[in-house]
């Protein structure tokens, strides 16, 4: 049942990554990837900004010093979600579980995750992660084989999607509680302010992130504490 409910839940994020995978594939190959290359990459990472970030350093000739410090900067977000969803799990969360649940956090997934009532269920989050896997992988697979047929205004419209389907994830529960809306809100102006603030204009993306769901979600705990038997 729980393994059905996570696979379902996965639907929309899976589409959503199938489709803006395909951004992916077009420019791993343009870099001279290889399609199995740019489908190994995808098989064996969820993460968008990171893999593209990856794909320049690669095309650069960077060395792998560039390399894991670039990975660092920008994904060290999902080191928080990691520590964010390890308190929400279940007992039965341990050993390669913790594997499994480490390498299947994506902001989506960990969107969607985090609003399960109660905790979470370890084949709940399993199912969860199997189609977003799938539509990443999928996505980059026929990106990269059919890049160079499909015309330019449609790769650059489905890179988007991603952004879209983000929003629809975030959006139902800020609608539910005003509590999640301020969280929200509080991250959209932090964040504005890092992008548009000429003083904060070194700041990379990933640290930026890192900043904003930091800042927000210290205020909605301090200032709407939730009991502990929520």
């Amino acid at each position: 049942m729980n393994f059905k409910r996570g696979f379902r839940d996965g639907i929309p994020i899976g589409l959503g990554y199938f489709a803006v995978s395909f951004a992916f594939g077009i420019l791993a190959v343009d870099s001279g990837c290889t399609i199995g290359e740019a489908v190994l990459i995808s098989l064996t990472n969820l993460t968008s900004a990171g893999q593209f970030a990856g794909l320049t350093v690669i095309a650069g000739m960077g060395s792998l010093i560039e390399m894991a410090v670039t990975q660092l900067v920008i994904n060290a977000r999902y080191m928080l979600m990691s520590i964010a969803m390890s308190q929400k799990v279940d007992a039965d969360f341990h050993g390669i579980w913790r594997w499994i649940l480490g390498f299947g956090i994506t902001d989506e997934i960990f969107a969607a995750a985090i609003q399960e009532e109660g905790t979470i269920k370890r084949y709940y989050f399993l199912g969860l992660m199997i189609l977003p896997i799938i539509g990443w992988t999928s996505g980059t697979f026929l990106g990269a084989f059919l890049g160079n047929v499909l015309p330019t205004i449609l790769t650059n419209a489905l890179g988007v999607a991603l952004y879209g389907m983000f929003i629809a994830v975030v959006i139902p529960k800020s609608v539910e509680d005003h509590h999640v809306l301020a969280a929200v809100i509080l991250a959209v102006i932090c964040s504005m302010v890092l992008r548009y603030v000429p003083i904060f204009s070194g700041i990379s993306s990933g640290f930026a992130i890192i900043i904003c769901a930091v800042i927000a979600s210290a205020a909605a705990a301090i200032l709407f504490p939730v009991k502990e038997e929520e």
